[in-house]
């Protein structure tokens, strides 16, 4: 069936429905990430990491075209290489890669994605190395003067796996097997996505992922204060070395024991006997909190450091947490504003997982996993772009990727096409077009 006749009307004119409507595309705003890219260079660059293996007599489809095809379908929302078979007859997304003939099929992008795997070790750690030296290099060109301080955020999140995928484990924490990628950003940028097994610690390679930020960052900014932000999961002795070596100030949680209990159990017992007087009283308070500096020196320490240490009651009982950290400051400011506001990493995790697909890890091969990953973390980058240049100071600056797809890439478009001009004519109805039309004019702006 191709068509449809619906049993009701509209002002007595029967109402018919088919696929008949030619070069009509759901997603005619896909140029906006076009322009995003062609700003960046990003696809251009990264396309030319990844090795073409092909006959180059017998090719049909350009690589970079390929690497575009993948990239923009998961930032317009098609996470499955099966949306492929009838996504590359698209032509608005056709437009926005620069074809005008049917694109790459759901096999031919499987093999690039398999080239990675067919890569040795050594030649694939460079290829995603050399990715994330270009995501690096794209957070770097978009400040205009040098920063004088930035906060790394790290952070390992579970992606679950449900196949016989090449370096999965099982995790009882989890419970399920999954890899555990480590995600590093600054404020909204995304700067490390890095795959991972979950059978690891989450402080695996953060150190040496660390060292090359910090390398990277203050080969362009030699005087930036840089600032490691992590929970407990990233504490370990050797790391605040070198931070303190390296002059990398550090902010990290640190599990509790029994030196730091009794160091606390004094204010403990006033805040227990403070929550029984205000419940006597029927004084209704959420929690009562104190913020402690404790001068400690665990026995791996060569010395002494400062542990800033959150003691609160509430209504479930008492709650401690430590936090180790060289910066300067209040007790309480440093927990509650600047080790808290790590909380917002969250976010980012969302909308590269759940809004990008980054957790789309199926392939058999771990490498080909890797390039997946990479491909969201392109796409979360094009949005990032267009979120700070496109949309500064408009309703859509700090929209998730959910929205920003759902206003300014989901739009109607009837797309003319001759000799002379490519025309995409966009939904009349559409609700962000003023939005939409500023951001594709100062993506543009050189």
């Amino acid at each position: 069936m191709t068509n449809c006749t619906l049993n009701r009307k509209v002002k007595k004119r029967s109402l018919h429905i088919n696929f008949d409507g030619g070069d009509v595309s759901g997603i005619g705003g896909v140029e906006l990430l076009r322009a995003a890219d062609d700003r960046l260079g990003l696809c251009k660059a990264a396309s030319r990491l990844l090795p073409d293996p092909r006959d180059r007599t017998a090719i049909t489809h350009q690589w970079e075209a390929l690497f575009r095809q993948r990239v923009y379908g998961i930032a317009a929302g098609f996470a499955d290489l099966n949306d492929h078979q009838q996504l590359r007859h698209d032509a608005a997304l056709q437009s926005a890669v620069g074809v005008m003939a049917p694109m790459g099929s759901a096999p031919t992008l499987c093999r690039m994605e398999a080239v990675a795997s067919q890569l040795s070790s050594s030649e694939a750690r460079t290829m995603v190395f050399q990715m994330h030296e270009l995501i690096l290099q794209q957070f770097i060109d978009s400040h205009d003067r040098p920063p004088k301080s930035l906060v790394l955020d790290f952070d390992g999140t579970d992606d679950r796996v449900f196949g016989g995928q090449e370096g999965r484990s099982y995790s009882s924490h989890y419970g399920g097997y999954a890899f555990l990628p480590l995600y590093v950003y600054c404020g909204n940028h995304l700067l490390v996505s890095y795959l991972r097994p979950v059978n690891r610690t989450d402080s695996y390679h953060s150190a040496a992922v660390l060292s090359l930020l910090v390398k990277g960052l203050r080969a362009h900014w030699p005087k930036v204060n840089i600032v490691f932000r992590g929970d407990a999961g990233f504490y370990r002795p050797l790391l605040l070395s070198w931070c303190e070596r390296h002059d990398v100030r550090y902010i990290i949680g640190y599990r509790s024991n029994e030196v730091l209990l009794r160091e606390c159990q004094t204010t403990v017992d006033t805040l227990e006997n403070g929550w029984h007087w205000l419940d006597y009283h029927d004084v209704d308070l959420p929690s009562i909190k104190h913020f402690l500096n404790i001068d400690y020196q665990a026995g791996s320490w060569r010395r002494s450091r400062r542990i800033v240490a959150k003691l609160e009651r509430n209504a479930i009982g008492a709650n401690q947490r430590f936090i180790v950290t060289d910066l300067p400051g209040d007790a309480e400011q440093l927990y509650s504003q600047v080790y808290c506001e790590r909380g917002t990493m969250e976010n980012r995790h969302k909308e590269l997982q759940m809004g990008l697909f980054a957790d789309r890890t199926s392939c058999s091969a771990w490498w080909s996993n890797q390039l997946r990953v990479m491909f969201s973390s392109l796409a979360y980058v094009l949005w990032q772009s267009v979120r700070q240049i496109g949309l500064a100071g408009t309703t859509l600056a700090k929209a998730q990727v959910w929205t920003l797809r759902q206003r300014l890439i989901n739009i109607g478009a009837v797309v003319l096409r001759n000799t002379r001009r490519i025309e995409l004519r966009l939904s009349s109805a559409s609700l962000e077009k003023s939005n939409f039309l500023l951001a594709l004019q100062r993506l543009q702006a050189t």
